[in-house]
């Protein structure tokens, strides 16, 4: 990865910067209180704070408790202080702890609206997270009726976000997106960033990993004004990726909420599973049956294995559905919506579901196929045991490369993953 790292935008100490005044304060504060805390990592403390310690707009104030939150989370307490102050923010906190609500609040509080003018872009790196934080969007910006906000992403005619970014009464001033069909719409002269102020990056170091990807965030980038706030957020990031962020960013305030080595998630349960291929299917029927569930994400490593192993549960009269990355992109969606909408139990799904999305009623993940890697896996159990909720996360270990990998979780993560008891008390995974 160090190698690539000459395609990105270098921004010199010559050049002309200009900073928010408070911002050279705040950073001098950042540093100090950086000095202070364990080398290792920060934990941040949970107090009896509530988000009217923030002094948000009332009108956010009042969709915060129709959303029934009521205490930040530690990622919260930690980074909206800062961010709506206008500083740019390097966070990495574990998943499920309420990252998207950061950089949603932030903008929402500081955006002035003027028609026809972006002035936030959020980029991430599925159409299915696009599509989530727009709908964070919608629900926090419930008493903002001024403010717009729109999704753009590939698999959807370029004409209808053609249309809506050259009407000054529909163009949004919080755009969210992937970065091909941001880039495609900027390369064609519809998309104009003269204006943006706020430039967001969720699961940055996926967007920044792939050299692909990461030379259309910085074509995207550099035609945006240099005096602008940056805010990135992932679940991992390892120290190359850190440095990649930081050539996007002035200053930044980095915040990582607790050691990176400890990253699970404290309400879940990890086990593993020693068995043969051919038996997984009886297992997994098993585990269904026996298992108390809201709703299951079942993680599979291609899209033929998601079409076939969904098939089988849905012929088992399984209330199952499948999302993989070959389907039409309306279908996509559709499917994720009606999964979050409690419509179906159980989801098989490839890896691009694994990052970012947020279904509340997940409590069990069931790693059908072993990840990749131990940031794959740490991303697919996130999609349980979210928000300090308690979950359950099943992983089957099939040949000495499924091994491998289970070591290597439990080396990058200090967790033990035992093999799975016969029997698991419901309330130890079942939040009441």
């Amino acid at each position: 990865m160090a190698d690539h790292q000459d395609d990105l935008v270098d921004y010199d100490e010559d050049d002309d910067v200009i900073q928010p005044p408070t911002a050279t304060a705040l950073t001098a504060e950042a540093d100090g209180a950086e000095e202070a805390k364990d080398k290792k990592g920060s934990y941040v403390g949970v107090h009896s704070t509530g988000f009217r310690d923030f002094l948000l707009k009332p009108e956010l104030l009042r969709a915060i408790v129709d959303c029934g939150f009521e205490h930040p989370s530690e990622v919260q307490q930690e980074c909206i202080p800062q961010s709506i102050l206008g500083m740019d923010i390097l966070c990495q906190a574990k998943s499920g702890m309420g990252k998207t609500a950061v950089f949603v609040l932030a903008t929402l509080q500081q955006v002035e609206p003027v028609a026809g003018e972006v002035s936030v872009v959020v980029l991430c790196h599925t159409r299915e997270l696009a599509f989530q934080i727009k709908n964070e969007y919608i629900r926090f910006s419930k008493y903002l009726p001024e403010i717009r906000s729109e999704v753009f992403y590939g698999g959807t005619p370029l004409k209808r976000d053609q249309d809506i970014l050259n009407n000054k009464d529909l163009c949004p001033h919080i755009l969210v997106g992937t970065p091909g069909r941001v880039l495609a719409l900027i390369k064609e002269g519809t998309l104009k960033l003269q204006t943006v102020k706020h430039f967001v990056l969720d699961e940055c170091d996926k967007m920044l990993d792939q050299v692909d990807m990461r030379r259309d965030v910085q074509s995207i980038f550099v035609k945006t004004p240099h005096s602008k706030q940056v805010m990135m957020f992932s679940a991992t990031l390892n120290k190359e990726v850190r440095q990649v962020c930081k050539r996007f960013m002035q200053n930044p305030l980095e915040i990582y909420v607790d050691d990176e080595t400890k990253l699970t998630l404290h309400g879940l349960q990890q086990y593993f599973v020693a068995i043969e291929e051919k038996a997984k299917n009886r297992k997994l029927n098993d585990l269904l049956d026996t298992l108390e569930f809201n709703q299951v994400c079942i993680f599979v490593k291609s899209v033929q294995r998601a079409n076939e192993l969904n098939k089988l549960l849905v012929e088992c009269n399984f209330p199952s559905i499948c999302i993989h990355s070959q389907m039409p992109q309306e279908e996509r969606i559709a499917r994720y919506k009606s999964f979050k909408e409690f419509n179906k139990r159980i989801l098989v799904a490839t890896d691009v579901f694994s990052r970012g999305l947020d279904v509340s009623r997940v409590n069990i993940v069931v790693n059908y196929d072993v990840p990749e890697n131990a940031d794959t896996y740490l991303h697919r159990v996130g999609r349980a045991g979210r928000f300090g909720t308690r979950g359950l996360a099943i992983t089957f270990v099939a040949d000495d490369k499924d091994e491998e990998v289970i070591k290597s979780i439990q080396s990058r993560f200090e967790v033990q993953i035992p093999a799975l008891p016969e029997q698991i008390d419901s309330n130890t995974y079942m939040t009441s």
